[in-house]
């Protein structure tokens, strides 16, 4: 191997023998690594902080998704939905009792897309919900968030969903202690046609004891003197409820948790005694419940509160006897009136937890 091969082998593999100079400057070095033909423009490779762009450059700047529909890739079909997913930020909610209440949130903002328009600039769906987020939160500023990126995106139809965890402080059954229960909540707002639609989805978590196991239990106890323990399983329920027009005062988170609490009180505890854990099972046994009674249970009281319009009720025992589960869904209204087995129909929880 001659001498300059050999030196060029070495500058590649990045190694230099002991003595040996250093290559003549970086230029030469790069050359060697990435050889660039001979009209290769000498590009600067250092980010440059300083720079500001003017109106000018901005305007030169290539935008693709505003380009013309024959850039479109596929059909050309009508998107019920494009945006953005999972997007984070603090919004202040108002609280029942007064005051408000900072929570980190999860934000899905979607437009729809006319089949004849490339795409989206899916950052003007952030930039114009963080234009509304200093505001404290209500379904009005969902609206006014949801018609500036309508207005920012010239779409006809748009949805807004805001996940987070809200927190409530319980008491324990007996013992008196205090915990912080967290209840998976989501608020959709859905404009299509023209017509808007407010949606809450809450998830409720409780102990569902199986009616029919707490029976042959008590059984085996009375003819054969035999111990016996019937089967209970934590339970979710995923409560929707469409907000009513019309009708006086809001439907608070504390409403529809409590709502939750009054149809199944078996609520799984935060804070946990003996005394308290005797109580909980006093608590199961004078409240056993099937999956199927579970829904018309949670769906008795929203039936009767006038704030609350179209609503489902899904229902998912996790069974500890069986290695499957037990689901229920009970739906009043259009809204929901869905036959489809959705994939994520009976997660069990809005955060994908």
């Amino acid at each position: 191997m001659s001498r300059e091969l050999s030196a060029r082998h070495r500058a590649q593999s990045g190694c230099i023998e002991r003595g040996e100079a250093p290559a003549a400057n970086e230029a030469s070095e790069e050359s060697l690594r990435h050889p660039r033909p001979p009209d290769y423009p000498s590009l600067n490779r250092s980010y440059d902080a300083s720079f500001r762009p003017g109106d000018n450059y901005r305007a030169s700047l290539p935008d693709l998704q505003n380009g013309p529909a024959s850039l479109i890739v596929g059909a050309r079909a009508r998107l019920e939905h494009v945006g953005i997913s999972n997007f984070r930020i603090p919004i202040r909610y108002l609280l029942r009792a007064g005051g408000e209440i900072v929570l980190e949130t999860s934000i899905t903002g979607t437009v729809s897309l006319e089949a004849n328009q490339k795409g989206i600039n899916m950052s003007r769906i952030m930039r114009s919900f963080y234009h509304h987020a200093e505001e404290r939160f209500s379904f009005e500023v969902m609206a006014a968030a949801i018609d500036t990126y309508k207005k920012d995106l010239g779409s006809f139809d748009a949805r807004l969903l805001m996940r987070f965890r809200f927190p409530v402080e319980v008491t324990s059954l007996r013992s008196g202690l205090r915990g912080w229960q967290y209840y998976d909540i989501a608020l959709e707002l859905a404009e299509n046609d023209g017509n808007r639609r407010c949606t809450m989805h809450l998830d409720y978590v409780y102990s569902s004891t199986c009616p029919c196991s707490l029976e042959l239990s008590e059984h085996a106890r009375r003819e054969r003197n035999q111990l016996a323990t019937p089967h209970s399983q934590r339970s979710v329920a995923r409560v929707s409820a469409v907000l009513a027009d019309g009708v006086p005062g809001p439907l608070w988170f504390e409403d529809l948790i409590e709502m939750a609490r009054i149809a199944v009180p078996t609520e799984t505890q935060v804070m946990v005694k003996r005394e308290d854990e005797q109580a909980f099972a006093e608590l199961n046994a004078a409240n056993p419940i099937f999956v199927e009674d579970a829904v018309r249970a949670f769906a008795a009281p929203l039936i009767a509160d006038p704030r609350v319009g179209d609503f489902r009720v899904v229902a998912n025992h996790q069974e500890s006897l069986h290695s499957h589960d037990a689901v229920a869904i009970l739906s009043v209204g259009p809204t929901f009136a869905n036959q489809s087995l959705e994939p994520t129909l009976f997660s069990s929880s809005l955060l994908g937890k």
